[in-house]
């Protein structure tokens, strides 16, 4: 596919931190169909080198060939001062170690700087969202061009050039216009969204209720039991939201509905598939082990379960799911409990 014509009169060079799947796929997007020059950072210069040496990232995304344009590095160093748009795409627990190495060269860059974070996650110790980690560590630059890139997407699609839409949420709307116009190719569509809040709480919480639909697959439960609890799940993620200050309407989305889908439904789906080890009769470490990368749910669960109780929201699925981790219930009778709770009034869509 030809890269577009880029209205500015050059392609943006832009920095991805992280060469996990997404990373890799997005760094492959840019280049390739967005005619992008990119700086790929992997922490680790063996799996830097090996990226290098094949043109592939074989250990998490092989379907991706990167163009020369593509340049791999496991210098911090280098890949930030290589562009004025960082995409931090580590593991949302590790956004703050990246963040600060990268932070000594926020004035290396000059004003203009705009970060963006694609991990979807809430930091355990302090409760904060990606951004708000980024705004602790990054304390030089503006906040407001600090944002986030969410959606339904998963990489092996992003990877064979599949239809792709997602969101980017930033309180500059300008940087956040330029951030679309960056990522915009005819494979992959990009909205603004200026509910920031909103789209990370809908798309770090999403992939505790991948845990709970992959709990159900694991235990055999069909698709009457799914849907439900696709439903009911986006119900408890806009509670929280709602208690948060998020707007209503970001949950029925992209990084809302659209996302809660695809993540609860989809065999790439590293939450689903976890979920449904664990349904299936694995253990936590089991389960742990037979992952060969990061499953975002399991640590967000406890920040989100922490959160609900600060904010006195009531979250059913998500406590069962901490119970199932962390206690020693069967998920079987998690069931059971959700079954026979009190009955209720529905939570209708745009009510609070």
């Amino acid at each position: 596919m030809d890269a577009p014509a880029h209205p500015d009169g050059a392609p943006a060079p832009v920095a991805v931190l992280g060469a996990g799947s997404w990373g890799t796929a997005l760094a492959f997007s840019l280049a390739a169909h967005g005619g992008h020059p990119v700086t790929l950072w992997a922490r680790r210069e063996a799996h830097a080198a090996a990226i290098r040496a094949t043109g592939r990232n074989e250990a998490y995304l092989p379907a991706a060939l990167l163009p020369d344009t593509v340049r791999v590095t496991s210098d911090l160093d280098e890949a930030a001062t290589s562009a004025r748009l960082w995409v931090f795409a580590v593991p949302s627990q590790y956004v703050r170690g990246v963040a600060r190495e990268a932070a000594r060269h926020v004035r290396d860059v000059g004003p203009g700087l705009t970060v963006v974070s694609v991990a979807k996650g809430i930091e355990n110790d302090t409760l904060l969202t990606t951004t708000g980690v980024l705004r602790d560590v990054l304390a030089a630059e503006d906040p407001r061009r600090i944002g986030v890139l969410y959606g339904p997407s998963h990489a092996e699609e992003v990877a064979l050039s599949r239809p792709t839409s997602l969101v980017v949420a930033m309180p500059d709307r300008a940087a956040a216009e330029r951030v679309q116009e960056i990522f915009m190719t005819r494979a992959l569509r990009v909205y603004v969204n200026a509910d920031l809040l909103g789209v990370e709480i809908a798309g770090s919480v999403k992939n505790v209720m991948a845990l709970a639909a992959g709990m159900g697959d694991g235990l055999g439960l069909g698709d009457n039991a799914k849907a439900a609890l696709v439903t009911r799940g986006l119900a408890e993620i806009k509670r929280l939201g709602l208690a948060m200050g998020a707007e209503a309407e970001t949950f029925f989305g992209l990084a809302g509905l659209g996302d809660l889908v695809v993540t609860c439904f989809s065999r790439h789906s590293r939450n689903r598939l976890f979920g449904e080890m664990i349904g299936g009769g694995m253990s936590v470490a089991e389960a742990e082990g037979a992952m060969t990368m990061v499953v975002e749910g399991v640590r967000t669960a406890v920040s989100v379960r922490a959160l609900a109780r600060r904010h006195g929201v009531e979250m059913p699925i998500t406590e069962a799911v901490c119970a199932i981790l962390f206690e020693g219930l069967r998920p079987a009778d998690a069931v059971g409990e959700l079954m026979t709770r009190d009955p209720k009034a529905e939570d209708l869509p745009l009510m609070a």
